[in-house]
């Protein structure tokens, strides 16, 4: 996380180490293989997402990503177009790679998800591939028979990488379509029982679940439901994730394998707890060696293709069968917030983290700072106050002064950043009352204020521009003590608010959900300067209630901190 004079951050995609293509650039999944290098299978092309000539290739990087080899056809541009790549390591070293095939040669039409699904196979790393090619046996189920080609062509691509369950078998997840070009979509999965140590491609058995005619999917989770991937429980259980346009993901799980799965249903954070929020957009999930679980999603309410920046993570520990997860933190970001960051993988090596994605034009691989992941990890149990960067920290008798010194801040814009901590309990919530000021006379300074909705509005000005952003509604209560953080972090240019312990999502607690928005978190611009404003920081001016306690932060909390502080109960501030 970048801090105040610091030249870079590391969660800039553009800080990344950039895997070739050929200009178009989809999907990068990376895989470790036996001679211990990566390999990295890719979607390209010269021209757009679709278009004639796209077909997949692998790239060698032998120094953990930093630089990679040329290119390496699988499948030929001058040939029927090749999509959507998964590769799976073997424990013998051979590598499969799994894929959309248009062998029929369809032209005319954007054909990227027509035809077969096929796979070629590697000995040496990746370096050649097999000039054969193998079909799967994609049975044709009701979907297929009303699609819009009446079952004559079928529709599907996958997205992630094949599992390896228990060392038994192998299953991958893919989407079936049912309206030209991608309307009307469903889970499936196929499963091999010996892929894993079967020599002759001719040999390999796929089995194709659920069985019947009927894929994954539920009426409440609309048309689309597609995208699955998957990740195995401590008892071999399967669960699986994927985007729909409800604007949560959904989720399920089998106990056998995949051939029977629970009811989809929109995922949450905890068994019964609060729904993730998420647009149609890859929702990504790991499992870790160590039998931990990261999960990639966008954490808003969307519901198109749009808005995938930044990126997510949280952290899960398996409890009791689920997946219990952590309040989110920002993984990768882009300075423009149009950039939409996607499809992502997850490599693991030596207890170190990497994760790559793409924006469809540049694909990149970046470290993940392992603070961060420990930090999600650990949030189910961790307490204590942050100590670095903390400039300001006043108890009850502190804050019932009046005024404290205003220390002075970083240019958010410029990549700094701030927190302000407080635990403080309202007697009302009437809009309008001043909790915190340090506002100059001419308007520059921070704010912080009850607002519509039962809500907090933090504000931030420079003495030219004015930065806001609102707690969500009816998560602070009049007579209760509350939680509350607001992080101003100039790397992603965010504003963010965790209320005892829960970062905002955008969803009201309000009646009827009144006041529910898309976003939990709000922007600030990159031209916005120093928000320190006047010397005295005034306490509790006209708000009607008690201030307990404040920090103050020259750095932005990670949300981790955040609920440590929240669990740690207000020890040291009173």
């Amino acid at each position: 996380m970048a801090t105040e004079g610091q030249a870079s951050d590391g969660r800039d995609i553009r800080t990344g180490w950039e895997i070739p293509s050929e200009g178009y650039a989809d999907q990068p999944y990376v895989v470790v293989t036996k001679q211990g290098h990566w390999l990295c299978t890719l979607t390209t092309g010269r021209g757009k997402e679709g278009d004639r000539g796209q077909h997949i290739v692998a790239t060698i990087s032998t120094d953990r990503g930093r630089t990679w080899s040329k290119l390496i056809d699988i499948e030929p541009a001058d040939g029927p177009e090749a999509s959507w790549a998964m590769p799976l390591v073997t424990p013998g070293g051979r590598v499969y790679v799994l894929y959309d095939y248009n062998a029929e040669n369809v032209t005319g039409r954007r054909a990227d998800t027509l035809g077969w699904y096929c796979f070629k196979y590697s000995d040496d790393g990746g370096r050649t591939w097999s000039a054969k090619r193998y079909r799967l046996p994609v049975r044709q189920t009701a979907v297929d028979r009303a699609n819009t080609f009446k079952g004559k062509m079928q529709m599907f691509w996958g997205i992630g990488k094949p599992i390896v369950v228990d060392g038994r078998y192998a299953i991958f997840a893919f989407s079936k379509i049912g309206r030209y070009l991608i309307g009307r979509t469903e889970g499936w999965f196929f499963r091999s029982d010996n892929v894993l140590t079967e020599r002759d491609p001719e040999k390999v058995r796929w089995e194709m679940l659920p069985g019947g005619d009927l894929g994954l999917r539920s009426e409440a989770g609309g048309d689309i439901q597609e995208e699955q991937n998957l990740v195995v429980l401590a008892d071999g259980s399967l669960f699986c994730m994927y985007r729909t346009t409800t604007g949560h993901p959904f989720c399920a799980t089998s106990r056998d394998g995949g051939r029977t799965w629970s009811p989809p249903e929109p995922a949450t954070y905890t068994p019964g707890g609060r729904r993730f929020r998420h647009p149609r957009a890859c929702p990504r999930i790991w499992r870790t060696k160590a039998g931990r679980f990261l999960f990639w999603f966008h954490h808003h309410g969307g519901k198109s293709y749009q808005d995938r920046n930044p990126a997510w993570i949280v952290g899960g520990v398996e409890k009791a069968g689920h997946i219990h997860w952590s309040q989110p933190e920002v993984l990768l970001y882009d300075g423009d917030p149009k950039t939409r960051i996607s499809y992502p993988d997850l490599i693991e090596e030596d207890g170190r983290y990497w994760i790559t994605e793409t924006q469809k034009t540049t694909a990149r691989v970046h470290e993940i700072d392992p603070a961060l992941l420990v930090g999600v990890w650990a949030q189910g149990s961790a307490r204590g106050v942050a100590k670095g960067g903390c400039v300001l920290s006043l108890d009850a008798e502190a804050c019932a002064a009046g005024t404290a010194p205003m220390p002075a801040l970083p240019s958010l814009g410029a990549g700094g950043g701030l927190a302000i901590e407080m635990w403080l309990t309202p007697a009302d919530l009437a809009p309008g009352q001043v909790v915190l000021d340090s506002r100059s006379d001419r308007g520059a300074g921070l704010a912080i204020t009850t607002a519509e909705n039962a809500s907090l509005r933090l504000a931030l000005n420079d003495g030219q521009r004015t930065a806001a952003w609102s707690s969500d509604g009816g998560w602070v209560e009049k007579g209760k003590r509350h939680h509350v953080v607001f992080i101003a972090d100039g790397g992603p240019k965010l504003i963010t608010v965790v209320i005892d312990g829960v970062l905002c999502d955008g969803t009201s607690r309000l009646p009827a959900g009144r006041g529910t928005r898309q976003y939990g978190w709000g922007r600030f611009g990159a031209d916005l300067g120093g928000v320190s404003g006047g010397p005295k920081l005034r306490l509790a001016p006209s708000f009607h209630g008690v201030l307990h306690s404040l920090r103050l932060y020259r750095r932005p909390l990670r949300t981790s901190e955040a609920v440590a502080g929240f669990r740690a109960g207000g020890a040291g501030a009173r």
